[in-house]
């Protein structure tokens, strides 16, 4: 899901790319167009196993390699494409302790374990109760936040990895709330990239498949190891009128 704290005057060419990473965790790398009147917090929420601990989330810095979604597409090679090709991304109790915030780049990001935990953050970057209450699965669903500028300025990735509750699964937040409304349908306008172990493919068998390992249009040197040179990657465009969810993909 990427819903925001306030209100946004749209948001546009989001871009995620996931992969499991060890020990049953995943790798997530986020990116999109966005335009505010005022400073937002952006709210990612992850299947991380129940009661997770505040250090379970590990930002991982992109910032140097602000086109890491435009190197991915270039694996996929088709004057036709509906994904972007070679442009640039757009760059009365006691108070409760507050939680950790990690400078990501040129972002401020930190890693809410549950819902519970919204209350340490700077009031700014809270979700209303209602978008809570509207959305269930979520209760017990651990969150990455990342406070935005306001303008329309340029997004460098946002990555991390995570623990998931299902190691047997990819987890795309895609279920998206930009006006503080949770609606059936939404307007998509998302490119999806994976990446899975050799006998999980065929659970991506509708993707379209890279012609050549990434290692051929990915720079593995400014990845931070996000991304397996030696796999190759699948490929989903997410576009128009859709119902409004999240996509898990079932590895095993």
């Amino acid at each position: 899901m990427c819903c925001f704290s306030g209100h946004v005057d749209h948001v546009t060419r989001t871009r995620i790319f996931a992969r499991p990473d060890a020990d049953g965790r995943q790798f997530l790398v986020y990116q999109m167009n966005y335009k505010a009147k005022e400073p937002v917090a952006m709210v990612l929420p992850l299947p991380t196993p129940a009661a997770s601990p505040e250090d379970a989330l590990r930002f991982i810095d992109l910032h140097g390699y602000e086109y890491f979604f435009v190197d991915l597409e270039r694996g996929f090679p088709d004057p036709d494409a509906t994904a972007w090709r070679g442009v640039a991304p757009a760059t009365a109790a006691a108070a409760p302790v507050p939680l950790a915030v990690v400078e990501v780049g040129a972002f401020v990001a930190s890693f809410v374990p549950t819902r519970a935990d919204f209350t340490r953050l700077d009031a700014r970057f809270r979700l209303p109760d209602a978008t809570f209450d509207a959305l269930p699965r979520y209760r017990d669903y651990g969150f990455a936040v990342f406070q935005l500028r306001a303008g329309e300025p340029k997004v460098h990735p946002m990555a991390f990895s995570f623990p998931r509750r299902d190691p047997g699964a990819l987890f795309f937040p895609t279920v998206h709330i930009h006006d503080g409304v949770v609606h059936e349908r939404a307007g998509f306008d998302h490119v999806l990239y994976a990446q899975a172990e050799r006998d999980t493919r065929p659970a991506l068998g509708e993707w379209r498949e890279s012609e050549r390992p990434a290692s051929a249009f990915v720079d593995l040197n400014h990845a931070a190891g996000i991304v397996a040179g030696d796999a190759h990657v699948h490929r989903s465009v997410l576009r128009g009128d859709l119902i409004n969810r999240d996509t898990l993909i079932a590895l095993a």
